[in-house]
């Protein structure tokens, strides 16, 4: 019986992880956490069970307690209660599908406690890889892609030597807007923004996909996870989403792993790795599928891929400052706050203004993220 706990539950990521344990009898769901949605969190509870569940604020604690009074389960709130979550013995694998750097702590404390990471939450990564991969190292500790990009690139390193790597290749599928000037960008709305060609996925990232920031969230990712240069990471949109991403190796060869869009896929592979389970779903129709295309990122007009390669290659703690003030940007424009464009720019902004620490603590890279969140609002309240 392999035992798992799930950080954000209630997420895009954590109810199909919840669907992967449904068909698969010989998972059992010790923990489940989320942010606010009590009701949400209930029907979860009452169907798979855990002995404990969290929720992000003391509010939605109370609330959830009320619901569930009747069952034999523990409700924990915030930050402590992921922790106590994170490093409970009654779990093996801790699925990290949360958004934010709020993953950080949790993950780092299921590390030190020798729990192997099923990983959907690359702001992790991007901000503390130089700290979460030599602790998984050191504890022997395996960090499993959910990311459908890195999953890709995890089955096709499958068997072969990390040695032999020449170059990883990353697809986008380009968003929504792909082909667009910058002229045509500047009169994007929320609605248009959240209307993804290929993927269901949470309205943040949805917004990051279009921007294709969350591409550049992913090289930084791919950077820590495979041990690679940047120099050695290349963006191919790919408006198919068929590849899900591909590696070339030192003789030229290229594997790839194609498949239809299903999130479902990478986190089963992830929870039973390296078994390959059987999957009901739609099969890839290659005769139906026709032809595949290939293209270069436009980075001038799709400024924020071309922020995250400057960030991670200034290191240290530029890619907090990247990352945290996307964050905030994302979250002003889905308030309709500020303009599509204003999210690369703000980006950029906080990017200048910044001085790097290297080599950052979990403390500074966190302290970074509220300095960050600080100067956005205070640049969009003048």
């Amino acid at each position: 019986m392999k035992k798992i706990a799930i950080l954000g539950s209630t997420g895009s990521i954590g109810t199909q992880t919840l669907e992967v344990v449904r068909r698969n009898p010989d998972v059992r769901v010790s923990a489940l956490a989320a942010g606010t949605n009590a009701e949400k969190m209930e029907k979860q509870i009452r169907e798979f069970r855990p002995r404990i569940a969290g929720m992000w604020t003391e509010a939605a604690a109370k609330e959830l307690r009320a619901r569930v009074a009747d069952l034999d389960v523990k409700i924990v709130a915030g930050m402590e209660g992921m922790l106590e979550i994170a490093v409970m013995p009654e779990s093996h694998v801790l699925v990290t599908a949360i958004v934010g750097m709020i993953g950080i702590r949790p993950t780092i404390a299921a590390i030190e406690a020798a729990k192997d990471i099923a990983l959907a939450n690359k702001e992790t990564l991007v901000t503390a890889g130089h700290i979460i991969t030599s602790l998984a190292r050191k504890r022997g500790v395996s960090i499993l892609p959910v990311d459908s990009e890195h999953s890709a690139v995890f089955q096709s390193l499958n068997g072969e030597s990390a040695k032999r790597v020449e170059k990883i290749l990353l697809t986008a599928s380009g968003g929504p807007f792909r082909g667009w000037s910058r002229e045509k960008l500047a009169q994007v709305k929320v609605e248009d923004a959240l209307r993804h060609p290929n993927w269901s996925m949470g309205r943040k990232i949805t917004v990051d996909s279009s921007t294709l920031v969350n591409k550049g969230l992913e090289v930084m990712e791919a950077r820590w996870l495979f041990n690679v240069g940047l120099d050695r990471i290349q963006v191919v949109v790919h408006p198919q989403s068929v590849i899900h991403s591909a590696v070339q190796f030192a003789d030229g060869a290229i594997m790839a792993q194609m498949g239809v869009p299903d999130m479902k896929l990478p986190i089963q592979y992830a929870l039973f790795y390296p078994d390959r389970r059987p999957m009901p779903g739609k099969r890839l129709d290659l005769f139906e599928l026709g032809s595949m295309s290939f293209e270069k990122p436009d980075l001038e007009t799709f400024r924020g891929l071309k922020l995250a390669y400057q960030a991670a290659e200034a290191g240290g703690t530029m890619p907090t400052v990247y990352n945290a003030a996307n964050e905030r940007a994302v979250a002003l424009f889905l308030d309709r706050k500020i303009t599509y464009l204003q999210i690369p720019e703000l980006i950029g902004e906080a990017m200048n203004r910044h001085r790097i620490t290297p080599n950052p603590t979990v403390e500074k890279i966190l302290e970074t993220e509220q300095e960050t969140y600080e100067y956005i609002s205070g640049r969009i309240s003048r």
